[in-house]
């Protein structure tokens, strides 16, 4: 969707890179620095770690996004440009994206919740692979698989680590999940399933004391966790800005075909 919001107030946040740190400079000084709290947009300048930071730092404020990139990976950025960005601001479109949540149950009974922009994935913490047993909706679809881990994925994380475990490229406006394993022994050929994004998915630990394991959302790691249950939070939409042609539907359509 076209965004056609004035966006006077802008708020600048960069990564600790030279390239980033320069950036921030000098367009502090074309158009002011405001905070993010009472900015119209904040625009976030280094790569796509710094992105997913300020995505998470501001999930709850309904502020949009707009990436430059001035970092490593800049899949979710756009070019860099201090060149009338206002107006680019307001030409840009939109892409909602709604985060994952994750409720991991440690082997204390501890439950820790945290939101995944990318993936929820589990992996296993010692030389043994992981034991696990797979529930969607409450029905249990595998009762043992084996191996390194296994991931829960959003169309906007689908071109991230899911894709290096060799999980599918959703598009982004797909009402769908990637439930994608990693490395998995048995089933030797299970290479994962397409979930609807109203999926409620349980994966519990077996043997846990044994084969001990590791769920991360994100960056969020709990340790030894027995039970993690993933589905998205349809309460959150984050708003990101794409400059026009280069819209993150685009962008993963392009994945597709390797370019």
């Amino acid at each position: 969707m076209a965004s056609s919001k004035r966006y006077d107030k802008i708020a600048f946040v960069a990564s600790a890179s030279v390239e980033a740190q320069s950036a921030l400079e000098q367009l502090t000084e074309m158009y002011g620095n405001h905070l993010p709290a009472d900015a119209d947009v904040v625009v976030a300048l280094g790569g796509d770690g710094l992105m997913l930071q300020t995505l998470h730092q501001n999930m709850h404020t309904g502020k949009p996004i707009y990436g430059m990139h001035r970092g490593t990976v800049g899949f979710l950025m756009n070019e860099y440009s201090t060149h009338d960005l206002r107006t680019r601001l307001a030409a840009a479109r939109e892409s909602l994206i709604n985060p994952l949540l994750m409720r991991a149950t440690d082997m204390h009974d501890r439950v820790h919740l945290h939101h995944a922009i990318n993936e929820v994935a589990l992996f296993r913490q010692t030389y043994q692979a992981a034991r696990l047993r797979i529930l969607i909706d409450e029905r249990e679809r595998m009762s043992e698989l084996i191996a390194d881990g296994i991931m829960v994925a959003t169309p906007a994380g689908s071109t991230a680590y899911n894709l290096s475990a060799q999980g599918p490229i959703l598009p982004i406006n797909a009402a769908l999940l990637a439930l994608t394993p990693i490395s998995a022994f048995r089933p030797r050929r299970w290479r994962g399933a397409l979930l609807p994004n109203t999926a409620y998915v349980v994966i519990e630990v077996l043997e846990g004391e044994k084969r001990p394991v590791a769920a991360v959302a994100d960056h969020d790691e709990v340790r030894d966790v027995r039970r993690v249950e993933v589905l998205s939070d349809r309460t959150i939409s984050m708003r990101m800005l794409f400059d026009p042609g280069h819209s993150l539907e685009e962008r993963i359509l392009r994945e597709q075909f390797g370019y």
